[in-house]
């Protein structure tokens, strides 16, 4: 099956996926009970809304069933809403699971599901192929394996890149530390000093979500920081640049993540002349004539989607998810999802710049590349045309 036209190509409906999934003497995926039920736990109202990371996955799954199911079988898919609200969370996940007897997650996308709920999915057996990984507990559980690079690792990725592209000597961490953050954090720091055999300069975990950062810039300039690194999101990395303008400091790099990486942030920048960076979790979703985004383009067009991000992990997380259950041979239940998932192998797609995986282990975060974006004149542009691939931590 060609997994690069899988889900809206015009051809789609002739794939014939039972002919493509079965062999001779294989029957493939079944479904007795005539849908193999699917969910997802996401943050959609509250205080942030990742709505359009399952619904990229519903969109996909929605195409497949319209061609005809998996072999027959199609997918039932539901998205529960948690609000943000840890009780809410839980509920959601039992119901999904009690309830509903989701055979997995897929596309989830939460600020909570995984701290909140990952210790049931290990308990009940159910594994959660995590759109978007938010907080910790994404990549330290055995029943989650997110397909995004995820805050942490993407931490020590432009560290990384700080060191060996722009030659960074004293390179400074200032990190906001929201819930259980702080360990995850120091670890990625941690990392990049085994990877690159450096020390960091300076780490402040002191940075605040709401308030003056005037401190904080005239701290890293009288350290002598060349580059920063920080995880603030769009509202702070607008003030933070704008701070570091006003004190008319220079010669420091400034690096972000990917919730930097945006329009909104590209246009309130557009004036100024520090030097920004931003990784990415997944190719650059604003690159449209990439080849790499070709189809997952296509796709979304068709479906009425939009071209972000967020889009980019919902629908990787559903073709990871088919790609793996095409492979059962007869009933797709949570036992032989689960089988599945421990058993499969390595995960390549043109979206990322790791393979993705699930297996069986204690921890999953087996996505470590980012392609760096350069703010210039109010539009981001592709730092490194490949991918920076992480070294493995000795």
């Amino acid at each position: 099956m060609n997994w690069r036209s899988i889900f809206f190509a015009a051809p789609l409906a002739a794939l014939a996926f039972a002919a493509t999934a079965a062999t001779a003497s294989a029957a493939g995926p079944t479904c007795p009970d005539g849908a193999i039920k699917v969910g997802a736990v996401s943050t959609i109202t509250g205080p942030a809304d990742f709505s359009e990371v399952p619904k990229a996955t519903k969109a996909a799954f929605d195409a497949l069933n319209a061609a005809g199911g998996l072999n027959g079988c199609k997918i039932d898919y539901t998205i529960e809403d948690d609000k943000a609200d840890p009780a809410v969370a839980a509920q959601a996940a039992r119901d999904l699971i009690d309830n509903k007897e989701v055979v997995a997650l897929v596309g989830s996308a939460s600020l909570l599901d995984c701290a909140v709920n990952a210790a049931t999915y290990n308990r009940k057996k159910v594994l959660s192929v995590q759109g978007l990984g938010v907080d910790a507990a994404c990549f330290s559980s055995p029943s989650i394996s997110p397909v995004n690079v995820g805050p942490y690792t993407l931490s020590t990725a432009m560290g990384y890149f700080a060191t060996k592209t722009l030659k960074a000597k004293n390179l400074c961490a200032f990190f906001i530390i929201i819930g259980g953050t702080q360990e995850a954090y120091k670890k990625s720091i941690a990392d990049w000093e085994k990877i690159t055999g450096q020390k960091i300069h300076l780490l402040d975990l002191t940075l605040p979500f709401q308030g003056d950062l005037t401190p904080y810039v005239i701290k890293a300039r009288d350290a002598g920081c060349d580059a920063v690194l920080t995880n603030q999101v769009e509202p702070q990395v607008v003030q933070l640049i704008k701070t570091v303008d006003a004190q008319k400091i220079t010669g420091i790099n400034w690096l972000f993540l990917a919730p930097a990486y945006t329009e909104q942030v590209a246009k309130a920048l557009a004036d100024s002349k520090q030097p920004i960076y931003a990784g990415t979790e997944w190719e650059p979703y604003t690159e449209t004539g990439a080849e790499a985004n070709a189809q997952w383009i296509a796709d979304m067009k068709k479906a009425g989607r939009p071209l972000t991000a967020f889009s980019q992990g919902g629908y990787l997380a559903a073709k990871n998810f088919l790609k793996v259950i095409e492979g059962i041979d007869g009933p797709v239940t949570r036992e032989s999802v689960t089988k599945a998932l421990y058993d499969m192998k390595p995960i390549k797609d043109p979206l990322a710049g790791s393979p993705w995986i699930f297996g069986k282990a204690k921890t999953h975060s087996p996505m470590r590349s980012t392609k760096v974006m350069k703010l210039e004149k109010g539009a981001w542009v592709v730092e490194t045309p490949d991918f920076v691939v992480l070294p493995k931590v000795n």
